[in-house]
């Protein structure tokens, strides 16, 4: 009879994902990861695999938790483009309310990761992905109830925002509040 684990994966990976997201992969050793989960190495690696595995697990992780309240954020019912322009002035907010100025897991692992890990790279790509597919349709349904103008592309502005978004994660770790509110201002005119 196989011995039961002593201790709940699900707190662990969120751990780990806490842990990578502050000081990132490169940084985070295994034995980082044995001290901060309080398991061991051969537990850790019986139940996650490969520090490489854990990592992207935890990405994952932080996807779904990102991605879905965006989604959540920008499909409810009503008006349409007031929810995009929350959306992106959330961002600011979240960013700055992060004290340790951790910035998006997304964002950090492109700069630290990519093109060389394309695990990795598929990861970010489909986080660009969702967040895009859900402003394209927050966009489209501004459209059809007329508080965009029909002659805009959604698409195109939707693909410019998740560009600027991911700058935006980057310059939100300075913490300086006017520049990044002034930034999301001047970004929202697109959809005057």
């Amino acid at each position: 009879m196989g011995r039961t684990k002593e201790f709940d994966p699900d707190v662990a990976l969120r751990a780990a994902m806490e842990l990578f997201w502050r000081r990132g992969y490169e940084a985070t050793s295994m034995q980082d990861l044995v001290d901060h989960l309080g398991i061991g190495r051969a537990s850790i690696y019986a139940t996650f695999g490969s520090k490489h595995e854990l990592y992207l697990s935890a990405l994952d992780r932080y996807c779904e938790g990102m991605d879905g309240t965006t989604l959540a954020a920008l499909s409810q019912s009503g008006p349409a483009l007031p929810a995009v322009r929350a959306v992106l002035r959330s961002f600011v907010e979240n960013a700055l309310a992060d004290e340790e100025r951790k910035g998006c897991m997304v964002t950090n692992t492109a700069v630290e990761c990519l093109p060389h890990d394309q695990q990795a790279a598929r990861r970010v790509d489909a986080s660009h992905d969702a967040i895009e597919t859900a402003l394209t349709g927050g966009l489209i349904r501004a459209q059809s109830q007329g508080e965009l103008a029909g002659d805009r592309d959604p698409r195109a502005i939707a693909r410019f925002l998740v560009t600027f978004l991911q700058g935006l994660q980057v310059i939100a770790r300075t913490g300086n509040r006017r520049r990044l509110t002034d930034a999301v201002e001047q970004a929202l005119t697109l959809l005057n």
